[in-house]
C-alpha cells in the first residue's frame, strides 16, 4: 500500500486479496492498515502495543452507588432545573429542550465568504432525553421493556424533528469520562439545517456503493460479517460487530439485517429485538472490566429533505474510550496528525466482549417487551 486510495474497499498495489477473509489471518499478527468504507479513511492497527509499560494517566475505578432519586439532580422527576423550570413527575421517558442548547431555531443561515475564510449560520435545536425516572439506572441496568420505550422515543423524535431539519443526531454520552454532565440516565438529540461532516461522508460513500453494486453497503457488510470473528451479538433482526475498520479499542457497529433508512422504519419485532440487543451489548461492556463502561453512542439515519435515501441503512456507532480497566485510549500524536490507530485487533476485542458471561436477560422475553411497550411503560 503506497497511498490512501482504494477500489471497492480493497487495498491497492501488491497483493490485493481482501485481508478481512479468514485465509489472510497472518497479516493480523503484524502492523497493517484497514480501510473504513463509511468515512473513506484508513486505520492503522498496531498489534502488541498493549504490552508496553504504562506510567501515564489512569481512570478511577471507584464505583459509586447513586440513589434512586437525587434531590440535587436537575434531571430527576419533580426537581428544578438551572433555568427555573420544574420537571414533571414523569413515569417513563422525558424529553425537553436543552436549557443550554448548542443549536437555536432562530439562528440566521446566511453564508459569508472572504477568500479562504468561510462561515455560515446553523439553525437547529437541542433536546435532552431522560431514559428513566430512576437516577440509579443506566441503560445497561434498565429492563428490556423500558429500553423499548426509549427506542420508540428515538424514532418519534427523529420523525418530528425531520419535518423541519435536515439532520437529526440521536446520541448518548455515558460517564464523566465522556463529558456527561449528570449520572442520570439520559441522552441528547441535536437537529440542524446542515449535513454534518461525517454524515456527508457516510452519505457519499453509501450512495457511491449502491450505485456501483446495486445494494446497500451496510447490508452487504452485515451479510459478510454474520457468524464471523468480529460478531458480538446477532439475531434475526440485528447484528453487532466490532467493525473491521474500528478505530477505538472496543468500538461496535449496530446494524439491522433488513433494509431500514431510519429508526421509524423498524416494525414491532425489529424494535423489540433492538431493545434486547442493546441490553445485552451494554451489559457486555460493563462486564468486560467489571465497571460502568463509558462510551458515546449515536444513531446515523438517512438525512431528511433528500430526493433519494434508498442507499442509506440506519446504524449506530458505539465508541468507548477504554483500552484497559483504568487506562484510556488516547487519540493523540499520530492519531491527530496522521490517521486513527488502534492497539488490539477488532477480532480480539470482539472475542473479549463475547466471552463476557451475562446474567439473566432483563425484562423477560419479546412478548413481555411488547406488552410493556403497549402499556406505555
Amino acid at each position: 500500500m503506497t497511498d490512501g486510495t482504494v477500489s471497492d474497499a480493497r487495498p491497492t498495489g501488491g497483493d490485493a486479496r481482501p485481508i478481512g477473509s479468514d485465509v489472510d489471518t497472518p497479516i493480523r499478527a503484524h502492523p497493517h492498515r484497514r480501510h473504513d468504507p463509511l468515512l473513506d479513511r484508513w486505520v492503522l492497527v498496531s498489534v502488541g502495543r498493549t504490552k508496553r509499560p504504562w506510567h501515564g494517566s489512569r481512570e478511577s475505578t471507584t464505583r459509586l452507588e447513586p440513589p434512586r432519586h437525587d434531590p440535587r439532580c436537575y434531571l430527576c422527576p419533580g426537581n428544578v432545573r438551572a433555568n427555573g423550570d420544574r420537571n414533571p413527575d414523569y413515569p417513563g421517558t422525558f424529553v425537553f429542550t436543552n436549557d443550554f442548547a448548542a443549536l437555536q431555531p432562530e439562528s440566521p443561515t446566511d453564508r459569508r465568504t472572504d477568500g479562504l475564510l468561510v462561515a455560515e449560520g446553523e439553525r437547529g435545536t437541542s433536546r435532552v432525553v431522560c431514559f428513566s425516572p430512576r437516577h440509579d439506572l443506566g441503560m445497561a441496568s434498565m429492563a428490556v421493556a423500558d429500553i423499548r420505550t426509549v427506542v420508540d422515543m428515538w424514532a418519534d423524535q427523529t420523525t418530528e424533528l425531520g419535518r423541519e431539519y435536515r439532520w437529526v443526531q440521536v446520541f448518548e454520552n455515558r460517564g464523566a469520562e465522556m463529558g456527561a454532565s449528570s449520572p442520570h440516565p439520559h441522552g441528547q438529540i441535536w437537529a440542524g439545517s446542515a449535513l454534518p461532516t461525517d454524515a456527508a461522508r457516510e452519505d457519499a460513500s453509501q450512495r457511491a456503493y449502491a450505485a456501483g453494486h446495486g445494494e446497500r453497503m451496510l447490508q452487504a457488510y452485515a451479510a459478510q460479517e454474520r457468524g464471523g470473528p468480529r460478531v458480538v451479538e446477532e439475531d434475526e433482526h440485528w447484528l453487532v460487530v466490532v467493525p473491521y475498520w474500528a478505530a477505538w479499542p472496543y468500538e461496535t457497529l449496530i446494524l439491522p439485517t433488513a433494509p431500514a433508512t431510519r429508526l421509524a422504519d423498524l416494525g414491532a419485532a425489529g424494535r423489540d429485538s433492538l431493545a434486547g440487543t442493546l441490553s445485552r451489548l451494554l451489559r457486555r461492556y460493563d462486564g468486560l472490566f467489571q465497571r460502568p463502561f463509558p462510551y458515546s453512542m449515536g444513531w446515523h439515519q438517512a438525512p431528511f429533505g433528500a430526493d433519494d435515501t434508498d442507499h442509506w441503512q440506519v446504524h449506530a456507532h458505539v465508541l468507548p474510550p477504554l483500552l484497559r480497566q483504568n487506562v484510556r485510549k488516547f487519540m493523540v500524536g499520530y492519531e491527530l496528525l496522521a490517521e486513527p490507530q488502534r492497539d488490539i485487533t477488532p477480532e480480539d476485542a470482539a472475542a473479549q466482549l463475547r466471552d463476557v458471561v451475562l446474567d439473566a436477560d432483563r425484562g423477560g422475553d419479546v412478548a413481555d417487551v411488547a406488552a410493556g411497550a403497549a402499556a406505555g411503560r
